[in-house]
């Protein structure tokens, strides 16, 4: 999503609205530089979001050709601190930048503001040190001090009178914080204090793109502005949802269609015929018997213990069976009947890549701390107890349940059972890759 509002930017702008990337939408993330280099108070991770945001409108202004005595004087602050670089630097050099410029900020030296004098003329060139992370004091103020909320109360005048909206857009950072829960949390909580303190800049708006389980975890760590965060929109997929996503994506095959002989736009708006078509390529069940039609049984694989399904793992599980059956036709084997694309083998062969893709990439990369505890639970049963658990993990019951409670946290574990006789049972997305088989522990 936020690559497809990236790619919007020029028909924003016909809208008068600037798109600004706070985040790289590939590669290394900017704000990755904070796991080495952590401020140290919330009034350092504040000032950083508000001064990073600044420093972001000051250069669009400047790419928009803004004018006028305001907008020169925003700029010419910035500059004069050393918060605007060159046009080509990186987002991770413009964050550095902000960073030194808080922590020298913080030092009791850093508000006596001053002139800067041309040695050649003698005459006064500009100020210095003018900028303070709070509302300046009366000697400060006689200095020429000024705060970062009123240089950004400026910036909101100016993309007013020119008709302008600044979107400020934040992205991946559940990637940019993966090494420090504590880090990860004192740093979204601060970004969202500065969200709520810049809300009544009607002209800046941040728009910030959060995984559910991540705001969690910042309002479990403690947040009572949360309540305060009216504006938000949480994305879930529903069954319908995700048969249009897999349809949709099947429908751009123009090589399919002409297998199929049937036209997208009849398929498209109807969920009825979206269902017929999906079914009419694929087995009617994966698992006979008294089991699952074929696109359930894929929800149910890549389902989590918190029941969320997501899209990502969907589409891995339907691309992995394509590859298993590319390779199970050059092996010579049969093709699918009638006009199936895939066998039911195909789909079992998928699930256990799949898994090991969630484990690894995303269970053991984002929660490093439960991959021993989950590592001893290979070849183990899937519906375990509070007692069989601390059997396994050769602790006392207590410490077994504060563990569960953490793998249900984080959906490896389904909790089930009463509140007075708890079970967890894995999902069968984490069976092939953990070795967990069918059946309840002992």
């Amino acid at each position: 999503m936020y690559s497809t509002l990236l790619k919007r930017t020029s028909e924003l702008h016909q809208q008068g609205i600037v798109l600004v990337s706070a985040e790289n939408p590939r590669g290394m993330p900017a704000f990755k530089s904070l796991n080495e280099d952590t401020p140290a108070s919330e009034l350092e991770f504040v000032s950083l979001w508000k001064m990073y945001v600044l420093s972001l409108i000051a250069s669009k202004l400047d790419e928009n050709g803004v004018e006028g005595s305001t907008a020169t004087e925003i700029k010419s602050v910035l500059a004069s601190e050393g918060l605007i670089p060159s046009p080509k630097a990186s987002l991770g050099v413009r964050l550095k930048m902000v960073l030194d410029w808080v922590r020298r900020s913080l030092s009791p030296e850093s508000v006596e503001g001053g002139w800067k004098i041309d040695p050649h003329t003698g005459m006064a060139t500009g100020v210095t040190g003018k900028i303070t992370l709070r509302e300046p004091t009366a000697d400060e103020d006689a200095k020429g001090a000024v705060s970062i909320d009123s240089l950004l109360s400026a910036a909101n005048e100016v993309l007013t009178q020119n008709k302008l909206t600044v979107w400020v857009a934040f992205d991946r950072l559940d990637v940019a914080f993966t090494e420090s829960h504590d880090l990860e949390a004192n740093a979204l909580r601060a970004l969202f204090k500065c969200y709520l303190d810049l809300q009544s800049h009607q002209s800046i708006v941040l728009k910030i793109f959060l995984r559910n389980d991540i705001w969690n975890k910042i309002v479990d760590g403690g947040f009572r502005e949360a309540s305060h965060i009216t504006r938000h929109l949480t994305i879930s997929w529903s069954q319908p949802s995700l048969l249009n996503l897999v349809v949709s994506r099947m429908l751009n095959s123009p090589s399919l269609l002409e297998y199929v002989n049937q036209d997208a736009d009849e398929i498209r708006p109807k969920a009825v015929l979206q269902r017929k078509f999906f079914d009419s390529l694929v087995p009617d069940k994966i698992d006979v018997g008294n089991n699952p039609s074929t696109f359930e049984w894929i929800l149910g694989r890549v389902q989590d213990g918190t029941k969320t399904i997501a899209p990502r793992e969907v589409i891995h599980l339907l691309t992995e069976t394509k590859s298993s059956q590319i390779a199970m036709l050059e092996r010579g084997e049969d093709e699918p009947p009638r006009r199936e694309l895939f066998t039911r083998m195909a789909f079992r062969e998928a699930l256990p890549t799949v898994s090991k893709v969630r484990l690894q990439q995303t269970i053991y990369a984002e929660f490093d701390d439960v991959k021993p505890w989950l590592e001893e639970l290979n070849s183990e049963k899937a519906d375990q107890y509070p007692e069989s658990l601390s059997r396994i993990w050769k602790v006392d019951l207590e410490l077994a349940l504060q563990r569960a409670k953490r793998l249900v946290d984080v959906g490896v574990f389904e909790p089930r059972g009463t509140k007075a006789a708890p079970r967890y049972w894995v999902p069968f997305l984490y069976r092939p890759e953990l070795a967990v088989i069918q059946g309840k522990a002992q």
